[in-house]
């Protein structure tokens, strides 16, 4: 009579067998993990009117902090500091708080008609980006009629290297638009696109700020005339249907993300570009009261507790909500650096 006995295995095979397949899963995890966590994330955010007054406010700026390191990159837009003090102090609160970034910042001139001036600011991680060159749009000289003069802030045009991404480079066209000439000026990005992509000799364009392009500022009419949305090159992530205004009694999508060039839209990360609701995500009521208290201190902001809604108001911080996309990130960087 033949007996079964079950096979047997040294235990050193076995062992050597358990940390093989443990060594597989911990990979197979770290892979899953990495390419969630190392999506390159950029952002455009009106902050609407920063000026000294709203950085004296310390709960706002603690605001500002959450939000602002959430994003890899962040076009930060209506900066109305005339001293150019309060971006960097805000910077330099951005690297206390979030400890494992570097953060630094490139700024535009202070630009627009008359005695109004904004400047468009980029905040960015040096640690994982690097700026490779900048060009200020020009607002040319004459009587009023030539096309620049559709501007009301000229676009502020940069081009960044990013390791970590499948897209290395790309360059970002900052625009806000005045909401009575929004359609005006959308339109004539398209030129600013064409002229950016024949300097640079890049088709890895991505327009992105506070357009006004939704609402009463636009028309169904006049939206057929506008090449930036006829022409199939140019997708727009943020759809016509988007929120981004922080009241509840409008629903407009002012602020948008564009995107040109097959590898810009191929590194995207499908799904990934919404409006950023800190409203909800931080507890925070409508209405717009003042109050000066102290900020929460750094460790009870990171833990994303609620701000008093008593004590601070959505829109205390701004009318806006950040928009936001995630770049894909590069396999190969992750199996040589991270793995």
């Amino acid at each position: 009579m033949d007996l079964c006995w079950p096979e047997l295995t040294h235990p050193s095979e076995e062992t050597h067998v358990s940390k093989m397949r443990t060594a597989e899963l911990l990979f197979v995890v770290g892979v899953c993990v990495l390419s969630v966590t190392s999506a390159l994330k950029i952002c455009a955010f009106n902050v609407q009117s920063f000026g000294e007054s709203k950085a004296n406010n310390k709960r706002v700026m603690g605001i500002l902090l959450k939000i602002l390191s959430r994003c890899d990159l962040c076009l930060v837009q209506e900066v109305r500091d005339s001293k150019g003090e309060v971006i960097q102090a805000l910077v330099k609160d951005l690297n206390r708080f979030d400890k494992s970034n570097s953060y630094s910042y490139l700024e535009s001139e202070r630009l627009g008609r008359k005695s109004y001036k904004e400047q468009y600011v980029y905040i960015y991680r040096s640690n994982m980006l690097k700026v490779k060159e900048h060009y200020q749009y020009p607002k040319l000289e004459g009587d009023g009629t030539n096309e620049t003069e559709v501007f009301s802030r000229e676009p502020f045009v940069v081009r960044f290297h990013s390791p970590t991404t499948q897209l290395k480079d790309f360059v970002l066209i900052g625009q806000h638009t005045s909401p009575k000439s929004a359609m005006k000026e959308i339109d004539e990005l398209f030129t600013v696109v064409k002229r950016i992509s024949k300097k640079w000799r890049t088709d890895n364009l991505m327009i992105l700020g506070d357009l006004n392009a939704g609402c009463s500022y636009v028309t169904n009419k006049g939206w057929k005339g506008v090449r930036l949305r006829s022409d199939p090159t140019f997708r727009w992530l943020i759809g016509d249907e988007q929120d981004t205004t922080v009241r509840e009694k409008t629903r407009c999508a002012y602020d948008r993300i564009v995107v040109h060039g097959q590898e810009v839209v191929s590194g995207v990360v499908p799904g990934s570009a919404q409006p950023f609701n800190f409203k909800e995500t931080f507890h925070l009521t409508e209405a717009e009261v003042h109050h000066d208290r102290d900020i929460p201190d750094f460790r009870s902001l990171r833990n994303n507790n609620p701000v008093d809604s008593i004590s601070l108001q959505a829109l205390e911080v701004s009318d806006h909500f950040p928009v936001e996309v995630d770049l894909k990130p590069s396999r190969r960087y992750l199996f040589r650096h991270e793995l």
